[in-house]
């Protein structure tokens, strides 16, 4: 595979992960050296209303639609061998063939379950090299077609479930899930304790409030750690101004207790100075989390792919799961002050961390891609 061949990066608006994998994959092809690099938001492009509307059914699961979303969910990984998702089989098969035959694609890469793409070579016999990226800690049946070339998983559990269903070994490769670089920069942590304001001696909860769904009475929360000696808590609200204004007065009244911050662009930083951290369990939160190590407490997971996530991370000890809100202050307390538990969840979260998966990724899909090409010249195809 040559470096002025075209990479197409399909991926999908459900979350910000998805697009977030797609655009660090993006950033590895340029740094590799490939000139053209396409990526698209397939459904998007394709239905852009039908995509607006399921999209927001999907932050809507966060709050008055886990149980729907549980049925779509789990109903779909249930229904995918008895071909009644036939319409998902279509979805998007106008616009692929467009960007196919415009631009030539030497390898597609998928960081969202795309079937049409491989249902694409089933239907036309155009073999293009097939990837796709997982970007979850457990598996759904969507993401599994016989014309998909390799799958890039975040853990042996993930390939082990594939083996499972019948997908054969030498097709996964366990790689991590890419995150953006800065993750795995080194930091002296000393200069960011300077840079925040924040006391090196502390234990320090890091809140990322500004996710969907991630937590409610967020303000009685903080009055709850402001009032317990040697915890200083640092509150992330996001695109969140409403909770930001809210908590502002609390901040001022006590800034040596608890930080209240907006958007925060190096998130990384706040990160590597936590404790711990209250936050949803999104593939690809959980694999920064691993990356500097942040133990998690997971609050009320919603059906789905973010509670198996929690799942998994809960019964391998490197997260805690709360379900009741009153429940939050109480385990929060208990693991900061639990020196050996904390260092227990540190290592073992830190466990799931692979090094530089987005050029892991690429350079395999290269290899395979160059693979895929011999073998259709050798069949004279």
């Amino acid at each position: 595979m040559k470096r002025n061949s075209t990479v197409l990066i399909l991926t999908a608006k459900y979350g910000n992960g998805h697009v977030q994998v797609a655009k660090t994959l993006e950033n590895q092809c340029k740094k590799q050296g490939f000139n053209k690099v396409i990526v698209c938001n397939l459904y998007s492009e394709s239905f852009p209303i039908f995509s607006e509307i399921t999209q927001y059914l999907y932050l809507k699961s966060f709050s008055i639609g886990k149980q729907f979303y549980r049925i779509f969910y789990y109903g779909v990984d249930k229904m995918y061998n008895k071909r009644m998702i036939n319409l998902y089989y279509k979805m998007g098969h106008k616009r692929l063939h467009k960007i196919i035959t415009e631009e030539q694609p030497d390898v597609i890469i998928n960081t969202f379950p795309m079937i049409v793409v491989p249902e694409y070579r089933r239907k036309t016999g155009k073999v293009i090299p097939t990837f796709n990226v997982l970007t979850d800690f457990c598996l759904h049946k969507i993401w599994v077609h016989e014309d998909i070339d390799k799958y890039y998983v975040a853990t042996d559990y993930v390939k082990e479930k594939l083996i499972s269903i019948g997908v054969h070994p030498t097709t996964i490769k366990v790689t991590g899930i890419p995150i953006r670089p800065q993750f795995e920069e080194y930091i002296d942590k000393n200069t960011l304790y300077e840079k925040y304001n924040l006391d090196p001696n502390k234990k320090t909860l890091l809140i990322m409030a500004g996710a969907h769904g991630v937590l409610k009475n967020v303000k009685e929360l903080c009055e709850s750690f402001i009032s317990t000696e040697g915890i200083q808590t640092i509150v992330v609200c996001g695109n969140n101004n409403e909770l930001k204004e809210s908590l502002e007065p609390l901040a001022d009244s006590c800034s040596d207790k608890i930080k209240v911050l907006g958007y925060v662009e190096r998130v990384d930083e706040l990160y590597r100075i936590a404790s711990c951290m209250i936050t949803k369990p999104g593939g690809i939160t959980l694999s920064e989390a691993t990356a500097l190590s942040v133990p998690v407490i997971l609050f009320k997971p919603v059906p789905g792919q973010e509670k198996e996530n929690a799942i998994f991370f809960e019964e391998n000890g490197a997260a805690i799961v709360v379900n009741q809100i009153e429940d939050i202050y109480e385990e929060v307390c208990k693991l900061l002050l639990d020196e050996e538990r904390l260092n227990e969840m540190t290592k073992n979260i830190h466990s799931f961390h692979h090094n530089n998966s987005a050029e892991l990724i690429l350079n395999d899909v290269i290899k395979e891609a160059s693979l895929i090409k011999n073998k259709k010249l050798m069949l004279g195809s």
